[in-house]
C-alpha cells in the first residue's frame, strides 16, 4: 500500500472512530452531564447533521485549494475538535465540539478519496479509495470496542484523548506522506454547483442514500433484535457486531478489487446479493452460528458497494470532484438518519423485529431499481455516441 494511502486511512481510522465510539459511551457520558439517555442520544444526531451539512460547504470553500493543505487543515479541525470534545465542561459545549469536529467529516473522506484514486494509476482508483475506506471499517473493528472499554475504565473523557492521539498519528503521516504536487480540481467554483444539475451524479447519490437507508433500518435495531430472536445479548452481541466489522472491512477490499473495470455490473450483483442476504438472514436468525455467519456475509456485501459508488460519483463529476465526493459521504450519513427512523417507524407500526432483515430488503430492492435504471441510461449513451461517432466518419 503507498504510504500516502496509509496516512489517509489512518486519518480514516480515526474519524471513524471518534463518530461510532460514542454509541457505546451513552449511559456514562448521560450520567456525568447530568442528561437523558436520549438526549445523549442527540450528540450523534448532531454529528450526523454536521456531515450533512458541513462537508458541502467545505468542499465548495476549498474548491480551488491545494489538497494537501486542505487534508492537513481538515485534520486539525478533526484534532481540535476531539480536544473541545475532551474538554467540554457541560452538555452544550460538548454538543457544540461534536458538530465542529463533524465538519470535517465529510469534506475529509470527499477529497480524500478524489486523492487516493489520483495517486494510483486508473486501473487501481477503486483499490486505492477501498484501502483508504478500509480505515473506517477497521474504527468499528477496533477503535469502537477499544475507545468503549477505555472510557468506561476511565471516563469517556479519556476516550477523546486518545482519539486526539490518533488524529495528531495522521495529521503527522499526512505531512510526511502525501506528496505536496497534487493536482487541484480544475473546474470553477461555480461548477462545483452545477453538478448538481448532472443526472448521473444525482443517481448515484440517490443510490448510496438508499443503500444506506437499507443498512441502518436493520443494523440500529441489531442488538434488541439478537437479544429477542436469536437469544443472545450482553458480550455475544459484542461478538456479532465484531463480525459484522470485519465482513465490512473485507468488504471495503472486495469492492476495490471489482472497480478495475466497469462499475455498474459489480455493483448491481452485490445489491442483488444484499437483497438475498438480507431475505436469508431473516429465515436463519433464530440460528445461533448462521445467524453469525450471515451478519459477516452481510456486511461484507453491504460495504463493498462503498468504493464503487464513491469511485463512481468521482467519474461523473470531473468539473466538482471535491463537492460530489464529498455530497457522497453526506447521503450515506443522510441515509443513516433516515434508515434508523424509518426502522423505528416500522417496528413501532408492529412489525416484529424478526422481519426487519425483510424489510432492509425492500428497501435495497429499490437502489436495485436506481442501479438498473443507471446502467440503462449509460448504455444508450454510450450507444449514441457510438453512433455520431460513426456518422462523424462517414461524412469524413
Amino acid at each position: 500500500m503507498p504510504l500516502p494511502i496509509i496516512a489517509l486511512a489512518i486519518a480514516a481510522f480515526g474519524i471513524g472512530t471518534t463518530e461510532f465510539v460514542i454509541m457505546g459511551l451513552l449511559p456514562e457520558m448521560a450520567a456525568d452531564l447530568q442528561v437523558t439517555i436520549p438526549q445523549a442520544g442527540m450528540l450523534v444526531t448532531g454529528y450526523a447533521l454536521g456531515v450533512v451539512v458541513g462537508g458541502p460547504i467545505l468542499a465548495v470553500i476549498s474548491a480551488r485549494w491545494p489538497r494537501k493543505p486542505t487534508l492537513i487543515a481538515l485534520t486539525c479541525m478533526f484534532v481540535i475538535g476531539n480536544v473541545a470534545c475532551a474538554l467540554a465542561p457541560g452538555y452544550y459545549t460538548l454538543m457544540a465540539a461534536r458538530v465542529l469536529t463533524s465538519l470535517s467529516h465529510g469534506a475529509f473522506f470527499g477529497i480524500g478519496a478524489v486523492t487516493a484514486a489520483s495517486l494510483v494509476p486508473p486501473e487501481k482508483r477503486g483499490h486505492a479509495i477501498s484501502l483508504m475506506f478500509a480505515g473506517l471499517t477497521l474504527a468499528n473493528v477496533l477503535g469502537v470496542p477499544f475507545g468503549t472499554a477505555l472510557g468506561q475504565a476511565f471516563g469517556w473523557r479519556s476516550t477523546f484523548a486518545a482519539v486526539t492521539l490518533i488524529g495528531v498519528v495522521a495529521l503527522v503521516a499526512l505531512w510526511r506522506w502525501v506528496p505536496g504536487r497534487l493536482p487541484r480540481s480544475h473546474g470553477r467554483i461555480i461548477g462545483e454547483f452545477t453538478v448538481l444539475r448532472q443526472k448521473p451524479v444525482l443517481l448515484a447519490l440517490g443510490m448510496s442514500v438508499l443503500a444506506s437507508v437499507s443498512m441502518f433500518s436493520v443494523f440500529t435495531y441489531i442488538t434488541p433484535m439478537l437479544n429477542q430472536v436469536t437469544g443472545v445479548g450482553g458480550h455475544t452481541v459484542t461478538l456479532f457486531l465484531l463480525v459484522y466489522g470485519v465482513g465490512l472491512t473485507f468488504g471495503s477490499l472486495l469492492g476495490g478489487r471489482l472497480s478495475g473495470g466497469k462499475l455498474m455490473p459489480p455493483m448491481i450483483k452485490l445489491m442483488a446479493g444484499v437483497v438475498a442476504i438480507l431475505v436469508i438472514f431473516w429465515l436463519t436468525l433464530a440460528d445461533f452460528w448462521i445467524a453469525l455467519a450471515t451478519m459477516f456475509i452481510w456486511g461484507m456485501f453491504a460495504f463493498a458497494l462503498v468504493p464503487l459508488l464513491q469511485l463512481l460519483i468521482v467519474d461523473q463529476s470531473a468539473e466538482a470532484p471535491n463537492l460530489a465526493s464529498t455530497l457522497n459521504q453526506s447521503a450515506f450519513n443522510l441515509g443513516n438518519a433516515i434508515g434508523a427512523t424509518l426502522g423505528g417507524v416500522v417496528i413501532d407500526a408492529g412489525l416484529p423485529y424478526g422481519r426487519l432483515p425483510l424489510f432492509g430488503a425492500l428497501l435495497m430492492l429499490f437502489a436495485l431499481g436506481v442501479a438498473v435504471y443507471t446502467l440503462r441510461m449509460f448504455k444508450h449513451r454510450a450507444a449514441r455516441e457510438r453512433a455520431s461517432m460513426q456518422i462523424a466518419e462517414n461524412r469524413a
